[in-house]
């Protein structure tokens, strides 16, 4: 055997090996577990490691999780310790509007995807390449609340309750402009700050401009607050909130008849289940947390697996995933993702409602693909 040909054996046994080699995946889930979105960030972390631990064959996944609390500043903070420790491949970025607002312009500079479900309607109008959204947009999301209210409930006095942070105010913008194109004005609008408990005086407010429908787009413990204070109190009107209503945890924060009459927009429900994929979803998700899954969990889940995914085809770099995040088209559990060129990458949202008698809502209306994208 001449040594040419064992030089070639050797080349072909080194480059199986390389083959054979996972890709590797850093990303560190940088999701608020205090504060005041502890819950929606719980829920959040979950599904991001539900993905990273079922990572597809042929990727390594590695992460740690911090706790940014509920500012930016600790957001900050925490993107940069988790840059600073070597190359990462992309990260879990937080729910909350006002840390990811804080974390864009850190992406940019250092060309890492953030991974969010965070409905704020801002953090995708920036021109930043490197954020993707695997959750209705506001724009997206209260086309679906307000239409439900007026077409479908047949309302034309809204009165509307919302949050002052980044959040709120995206929400309630976007709601007034989506009423405006039904030909439907507010009769009654105020902002809480977050750490608000009593309701009472806001809902008396509300009560008094006379409306037919509440709209609500708070964080899931306000929302909670309000539904058992307008329950307590027989305000006697419909209530049609943001997604923080449709999640098990603020179900779990209320007697099933204070949410008669509730009802909810959000981007899916997995605890309804629906497909094999879905049911095992459901099944390890229980195992591994022992609650009920909602939509922002598996939102995450399949941002995080789209990325996996991106990693198993080839993507082998921070730049390389934002790439592939960017061009191509993912069938998650929840919805089929796509970019709409700004990193929105949900297109539908859902409407579910309580019936009094338990607190498992049902989905009574569906808005698919509200902003054309998955046309083209």
């Amino acid at each position: 055997m001449n040594r040419l040909f064992l030089a070639g054996l050797a080349a072909v046994a080194a480059s199986a090996a390389a083959l054979a080699e996972p890709a590797e995946v850093n990303m560190p889930v940088l999701v608020p577990l205090t504060g005041p979105v502890a819950l929606e960030g719980t829920s959040q972390q979950n599904g991001a490691l539900l993905a990273l631990r079922n990572a597809p064959a042929g990727v390594k996944a590695h992460y740690l999780v911090m706790d940014v609390d509920g500012s930016p500043e600790q957001a900050v903070n925490g993107l940069e310790r988790v840059l600073s420790r070597g190359p990462v491949s992309a990260v879990t970025a937080s729910i909350f509007g006002p840390q990811m607002l804080a974390m864009l312009p850190i992406a940019l500079e250092r060309k890492v995807p953030l991974i969010t479900i965070s409905g704020t309607t801002d953090i995708t109008e920036r021109g930043n390449p490197y954020v993707f959204r695997f959750f209705p947009t506001d724009a997206v999301a209260k086309v679906a609340h307000a239409r439900y209210a007026v077409e479908i409930l047949g309302k034309g006095r809204p009165a509307l309750i919302y949050q002052t942070t980044a959040y709120g105010q995206s929400g309630a913008t976007q709601l007034r402009a989506n009423l405006q194109r039904l030909g439907v004005e507010l009769v009654f609008e105020e902002a809480l700050d977050p750490t608000v408990k009593d309701m009472l005086p806001v809902l008396a407010k509300a009560r008094d401009a006379k409306p037919d429908v509440l709209l609500l787009h708070l964080h899931q413990a306000p929302t909670a607050l309000v539904i058992r204070q307008a329950a307590a109190m027989r305000l006697g009107l419909p209530i049609v909130a943001g997604s923080a209503a449709h999640s098990p945890a603020t179900a779990a924060l209320l007697d099933p008849a204070e949410l008669a009459g509730v009802c909810t927009e959000t981007n899916a429900a997995p605890a309804a289940g629906g497909s094999p994929a879905l049911e095992r979803f459901l099944a390890q998700y229980r195992e591994a947390f022992g609650s009920e899954p909602d939509g922002y969990a598996l939102g995450q889940y399949d941002g995080v697996m789209m990325v996996l995914d991106a990693a198993q085809h080839g993507a082998g770099n921070a730049a390389e995933i934002a790439a592939a995040l960017s061009r191509s088209t993912y069938q998650g559990l929840a919805q089929t993702y796509r970019s709409d060129g700004k990193g929105n990458m949900a297109h539908g949202a859902i409407i579910m409602c309580y019936d009094g008698t338990g607190r498992v809502p049902r989905i009574v209306k569906s808005y698919e693909n509200v902003t054309g994208v998955l046309a083209r």
